[in-house]
């Protein structure tokens, strides 16, 4: 949908959010090295204005990124209805929401020896619960949610420029995971698949002290029995989700792969997925949490 006579597309936006702590101002400058134009702490009401005054340099300024906080008035409701108002003028709105564990903020603010903009007279934790439970809406409807509890500036950043920084950011891209159930479920996942059905090479001597990525390994893992049909099918699913996803204007997914420690199973699948995904023409970053954490 174009917005004027002469055919040009609307400025596209792309709103940070999420908990305080998370990373916001980081994501922020990776989203500026990509030439978007950054507005900080913008209250949600005026991100239409915004896109408005965009619209008018004729070209000039293609891309905004907003980062709204919590402590724009009526947060939840204006926020989530500023974003369907700009969607419904033909506007590609996207939502990206941060987050980190909590005892991961906490170390963060006391690092910095901040209070927490909801802390009020209580405790620091009591202000991190109230963000959480304010943005809860939010982030079931945010496009891309970012755990950065073990990510550093330079990781984040990094993830930033990977969904955001492609020449064809229209096609899906799908960022695959692989986790160790004994160190928690990845919180940003969209989908997760359990692979610990499969026999661990862990108990196998020479296989032990090798990850996924070995070649050992990942031809063990991929020849017992169950886990062909277990990509077929998972892939398939895959395929169907990112095309509906397309369908509703999303273009990312976190599909999380997971076994006991996230050194053998979880690896050797996560790669093959990814290598699945890349043969239907889908983006795909892989990542393995948990390697080298046994």
């Amino acid at each position: 949908m174009t917005n004027n006579l002469s055919g040009e597309l609307p400025p596209e936006i792309v709103i940070v959010t999420g908990m305080s702590g998370a990373g916001r101002s980081t994501a922020a400058r990776a989203l500026e090295d990509l030439d978007w134009f950054v507005v900080d702490n913008l209250p949600p009401g005026l991100l239409p204005t915004m896109i408005d005054l965009a619209g008018r340099t004729q070209g000039a300024v293609p891309r905004v990124a907003a980062v709204v906080d919590v402590r724009s008035m009526a947060f939840t409701e204006d926020l989530l209805s500023t974003v369907e108002e700009l969607r419904s003028r033909g506007i590609i709105a996207r939502v990206v929401f941060l987050e980190a564990g909590d005892d991961e903020l906490v170390r963060r603010f006391e690092s910095v020896r901040r209070p927490h903009p909801l802390q009020g007279d209580g405790r620091l934790t009591d202000g991190i619960a109230r963000e959480r439970e304010t943005l809860r809406a939010i982030r079931g409807e945010a496009d891309l949610v970012i755990d950065t509890s073990q990510l550093n500036v330079h990781q984040l950043k990094a993830k930033v420029i990977g969904f955001f920084g492609g020449a064809e950011e229209a096609r899906p891209r799908a960022n695959v995971v692989s986790f160790g159930f004994k160190h928690g479920l990845p919180v940003d996942a969209d989908l997760v698949l359990d692979c610990r059905f499969l026999p661990n090479p862990h108990w196998i001597p020479e296989l032990r002290p090798m990850n996924g990525r070995d070649t050992p390994v990942r031809e063990y893992v991929l020849a017992q029995e169950g886990a062909k049909e277990m990509l077929d099918a998972y892939t398939e699913v895959l395929r169907l989700i990112l095309a509906g996803y397309q369908r509703e204007g999303k273009h990312y997914m976190t599909f999380a792969v997971g076994c006991t420690g996230g050194k053998h199973r979880s690896v050797a699948m996560a790669e093959r997925f990814g290598e699945r995904l890349r043969e239907q023409g889908i983006e795909v970053h892989v990542v393995h949490r948990d390697l080298g954490r046994e």
